[in-house]
C-alpha cells in the first residue's frame, strides 16, 4: 500500500476561483465566525452591549443634528428617528464587515503561514460574523416601529434578500482591500476613512429622494449600498421601492464581487510569503 501525497503549488497567471473548495472547509468558516463573535463580546468591557450602544448612538446625534436643527424630509413622514435607525441597520452591518474583512488577512498570519486551506475563508467568515450584531438591532428596531405606531406589511420579508446582498457588498470590497492590505499595510490605515466618507455617500442621514435630477441619479446608483439601503427602509417603513436604482446598485455590486474574487485568488499565492 502507497501513501498518496498532494502538491500543493502556486497558481499562475488568472486563475480558476474554484468555489467548491469553500465547501470541503466550511467547517473552518463556522469555527472563525464563533471565534470573531466570541473574542469580540469577551474582551469588550460592556460586552453584547455595544451591538446595542453604537447605532442607538449615531441615531440620537443624526436625530439632533440633521433632524431638529437640519430639518431634513424623510419619505412618507416617517419620525426622523426610526428613519436613521432603519438606515442604519443595514449601514452598520456593512461597515463592520468591511472593516474587519479589510484587515482579516494580517489579522489572521498566523494560519496563513502554517496551514493550507482556502483563504477565502478568512474574509468570509469575518462578514458573516457581524450578523450578530444585525440581529440584536432589528431587535431594537422593531420596539421602535411599536413605539411610533408604524407597523409593517409583507414587504418586510424583502430584508432577507436585502441582508444578503449587503454581506455580498461588504465581502465584495472586502476582497480587494484585505488582498491589498497584505502587500500595502497603509491600506488599514484608510479603511476607517473610506467608511466614514461612503456613509455620507450613501442615504442614512437623509432620503435618496431628495437627488432629483436623472443624471446624478445615475451616478448616485454607482454606490451599491444606495440602493440596498432604500430597499430596507422600503420593505421595513413602506413607501416606493428602490425601483432603477436598485438594480444600477446590484450591477455594480456584481461586478465588485467577481473583480474581486478574480483579484484575490490571483494575489493568493503571495500571502504567505508577504503577511
Amino acid at each position: 500500500m502507497t501513501d498518496e501525497v498532494t502538491m500543493i503549488k502556486p497558481s499562475r497567471g488568472w486563475v480558476a476561483l474554484n468555489l467548491k473548495d469553500l465547501w470541503k472547509y466550511r467547517e473552518l468558516v463556522y469555527f472563525l465566525i464563533w471565534r470573531d463573535i466570541k473574542v469580540r463580546y469577551k474582551q469588550a468591557a460592556l460586552g453584547v452591549a455595544w451591538a446595542i450602544i453604537q447605532p442607538i448612538l449615531t441615531m440620537v446625534i443624526f436625530s439632533v443634528i440633521f433632524g431638529k436643527f437640519g430639518k431634513l424630509p424623510t419619505d412618507n413622514s416617517i419620525p426622523y428617528p426610526l428613519f436613521t435607525f432603519a438606515a442604519l441597520l443595514p449601514w452598520q452591518l456593512f461597515a463592520n464587515a468591511l472593516q474587519r474583512s479589510g484587515t482579516s488577512l494580517v489579522g489572521s498570519a498566523h494560519l496563513i503561514t502554517k496551514i493550507y486551506f482556502p483563504r477565502l475563508v478568512i474574509p468570509i467568515s469575518a462578514v458573516v460574523g457581524g450578523i450578530v450584531d444585525f440581529g440584536i438591532s432589528f431587535i431594537i428596531l422593531i420596539g421602535m416601529m411599536i413605539y411610533y405606531k408604524v407597523y409593517p406589511t409583507w414587504n418586510i420579508l424583502w430584508i432577507i434578500p436585502f441582508t444578503i446582498l449587503t454581506l455580498i457588498t461588504a465581502l465584495a470590497v472586502g476582497l480587494w482591500l484585505s488582498a491589498m492590505n497584505v502587500r500595502y499595510r497603509d491600506v488599514q490605515q484608510m479603511i476607517p476613512f473610506l467608511i466614514q466618507a461612503w456613509m455620507f455617500a450613501s442615504p442614512v442621514a437623509y432620503s435618496a429622494k431628495m437627488i432629483t435630477d436623472r443624471a446624478w441619479q445615475l451616478v448616485y446608483g454607482l454606490n451599491p449600498l444606495a440602493g440596498i439601503i432604500q430597499g430596507f427602509r422600503w420593505s421595513l417603513l413602506g413607501g416606493t421601492p428602490p425601483g432603477e436604482l436598485m438594480w444600477i446598485s446590484a450591477i455594480v455590486m456584481v461586478i465588485l464581487l467577481i473583480s474581486g474574487l478574480y483579484y484575490f485568488r490571483r494575489m493568493e499565492k503571495t500571502f504567505a510569503d508577504t503577511v
